[in-house]
């Protein structure tokens, strides 16, 4: 590693190799090479004179790229594009004419910005997709056991953990379908010459327009999609950019929010994250165990929200057919926007592999609460055995207020269920009052809500897709 120079986190502390490599250099030259290739094949089969042995040699060099003579090239033209058909003409001298023929740059470097959303997209698809089978294992092992539910971040009636996990999940599938249309729904942007007329492939085919289309479609088809966008400028619209960030956009609001309510989790000591034997979680304070790889989605997930506005600020401010002040933003912004969302679904793989839940701390929490839940219970009880429904009412309400005093100006517990057991009007033992303050009365439908939910929703997802899961992700720093 380098030590001297600025090198981005996303490379190395964050983002996976295999994304990375998606959005390196050496990845988007290689992939100019495919698209004039495919290029040239399909203006042959359209009858240019172009020949055999010219495609064999563009192929023989495909690989193998000459960057010292694209990189001296570029430093006297300033144009990347130019210089790279310069080097691999030098590399293919029989060929060198026909290279790019009739294309102008963003013939390659549009077409080739699409292909790597489409690769990272199906990443991206692969690893929500491992999130969702290891929260749908966890909502399964834990949909009946009883936990606080909060709404204001105040004690309500309770949930399940499995039923909380479901609201994870439902949110991830959400950004599962998301990714699934994105992904069907991308389109090359062919080969429209410098302001999407065609102009420059009139003028080769001699104004025969249906072999002008067959050459798109054979890009299209030898580059695995199904058609070109029907009209652009020079450039594929530059709203693409928007909603493939606004994805992952979607993503990384559903990881912040998971990855918050396990901080609050943590901090009640209810639930926490993965912590490895020699683990630091403080400098200064050894006992502590800080939720370190939620709080870093959470910082990630912060970041992909903001960086979803650039390509929105972008796509609004294009100028007719092209301009140029794209370019320099979108290379940025896209690729850390993958490689922020790789890092968020790799830390949520090793998170949600390992989740600790502490079921005596849970009970504890809750029958701390439950007896204030349970007061309409507790009366209807007390009315069967003959009890005056007001009266009833007035004593739960001076007990509650009083057993809250205790827990919160005097520092006690909740004594609420000594304070009934008290009171004669109530008529009731013990044994009644603990059974009837039992939480898995009050967890309503949860359970039943988690198996329909995994049953219905999730587990198709699963089978239909069980070739791609069982992966794993060891975090280093």
């Amino acid at each position: 590693m380098e030590h001297n120079r600025y090198q981005s986190p996303f490379s190395t502390r964050y983002a996976s190799e295999e994304m990375q490599y998606l959005f390196s250099e050496d990845h988007k030259f290689r992939t100019w090479r495919k698209l004039w290739i495919a290029l040239a094949k399909a203006e042959k089969n359209q009858g240019l004179e172009i020949t055999d042995e010219q495609i064999a040699e563009l192929e023989a060099h495909q690989e193998d790229i000459n960057y010292e003579d694209a990189m001296r090239r570029e430093r006297e033209v300033r144009h990347d594009v130019m210089s790279h058909i310069y080097a691999y003409g030098l590399q293919c001298p029989s060929a060198a004419g026909i290279i790019h023929l009739g294309a102008t740059s963003c013939y390659v470097g549009d077409n080739t910005d699409i292909l790597i959303h489409r690769d990272a997209l199906q990443v991206v698809r692969r690893k929500l997709l491992n999130v969702i089978s290891l929260l749908a294992g966890f909502a399964r092992k834990n949909k009946a056991l009883p936990c606080l539910a909060y709404t204001h971040l105040q004690p309500a009636q309770l949930t399940t953990v499995g039923k909380r996990a479901t609201l994870w999940l439902n949110e991830l599938y959400m950004d599962y379908t998301e990714v699934c249309h994105r992904l069907s729904t991308l389109t090359l942007l062919g080969s429209k010459g410098t302001t999407g007329t065609q102009a420059s492939f009139v003028e080769l085919f001699h104004g025969d327009s249906e072999k002008i289309r067959a050459v798109e479609n054979e890009i299209a088809q030898s580059l695995g999609f199904e058609r070109v966008v029907p009209v652009s400028g020079q450039t594929y619209s530059r709203k693409v950019d928007y909603q493939v960030l606004s994805v992952l956009s979607g993503i990384a609001q559903s990881a912040s929010k998971f990855a918050y309510d396990m901080r609050l989790l943590a901090s009640f000591k209810e639930m926490e994250e993965p912590f490895e034997k020699k683990q630091i979680g403080s400098s200064a304070m050894p006992y502590k165990r800080n939720p370190m790889r939620c709080e870093r989605i959470d910082a990630l997930a912060r970041y992909v929200m903001a960086d979803a506005l650039n390509p929105a600020l972008t796509a609004g401010t294009q100028f007719f057919e092209r301009t140029l002040d794209d370019s320099a933003n979108k290379r940025v912004a896209v690729a850390e926007a993958f490689l922020a969302v790789d890092a968020i679904l790799n830390i949520m793989m090793n998170v949600c592999d390992g989740l600790v839940v502490y079921e005596k701390v849970i009970r504890q929490r809750v029958m701390a609460e439950l007896p204030f839940m349970a007061t309409e219970n507790i009366m209807m009880d007390a009315v069967r055995k003959g009890g005056n429904r007001q009266e009833l009412h007035e004593r739960l309400r001076v007990h509650s207020q009083a057993a809250a005093n205790h827990v919160k100006s005097e520092g006690g517990t909740n004594d609420l269920i000594e304070r009934l057991l008290g009171d004669e009007q109530f008529q009731l033992d013990r044994g009644e009052l603990e059974e009837i303050l039992q939480p898995s009365k009050f967890t309503g439908r949860s359970e039943e809500q988690v198996e329909d939910f995994l049953r219905e929703v999730i587990e198709p997802v699963l089978r239909e897709n069980s070739d791609l899961l069982g992966e794993k992700q060891e975090l280093y720093v």
